[in-house]
């Protein structure tokens, strides 16, 4: 019998690439639970990511310093996602980016040396891995065209359209962050900006 977390987590992975029985016993077996507070940095710039997260509960941002020290939002995530940084996960390569919790979180997570191990001994494990990264860079280059190419009310009408609930859970001069825009900005569209 699954426990709901595992249920979770089954769902969203079915909906990606469904697996075999047999794939899905392996992958379930490799993830624990994880629970945090919030305001915790739980992978920082620099050091290499090593574990995958499925969002429970809870908020999470990526971000990165630029040049002036300042942080700049490139990713939120939110129950029932994959989080963590992916592509230092996914290369074992050094971050360029802080992975930390906006609110209090719990997880199930997996290191990459238990997927790594799946993808190898399991075909479907490893096409689903490759399908969640498709459609993650599918993301990351439609995020990429709206940030150069949209005007300050587009990328917002943009945001609320994808996702309405974050006006709700993520404070706002985080969302101004992740849109590129200044505080001021933000507010008057929130101010005016209806969907």
């Amino acid at each position: 019998m699954q426990l709901p977390e595992e249920e979770l987590l089954h769902k969203f992975i079915t909906a990606i690439y469904p697996l075999k029985d047999k794939e899905w016993e392996s992958f379930v077996e490799i993830w624990e639970p994880f629970t945090c507070k919030r305001k915790i940095i739980l992978t920082s710039a620099g050091e290499t990511e090593r574990y995958l997260y499925f969002v429970l509960e809870g908020v999470q941002r990526s971000y990165y310093l630029d040049k002036n020290g300042a942080e700049v939002t490139i990713v939120f995530t939110y129950p029932y996602s994959f989080s963590g940084v992916a592509d230092s996960f996914l290369t074992q390569t050094p971050s360029f980016y802080f992975l930390e919790t906006l609110t209090a979180s719990s997880f199930l997570r997996t290191t990459y040396k238990q997927l790594e191990r799946l993808m190898d001994q399991h075909p479907g494990i490893h096409r689903m891995v490759l399908k969640s990264t498709s459609w993650a860079l599918k993301g990351v280059l439609e995020r990429q065209v709206e940030l150069q190419s949209f005007s300050a009310e587009e990328k917002f009408r943009q945001l609320l359209t994808r996702s309405p609930q974050v006006l709700n859970l993520i404070p706002h001069k985080y969302l101004a962050s992740y849109l590129g825009l200044d505080a001021t900005t933000f507010s008057k569209l929130l101010g005016r900006v209806r969907l």
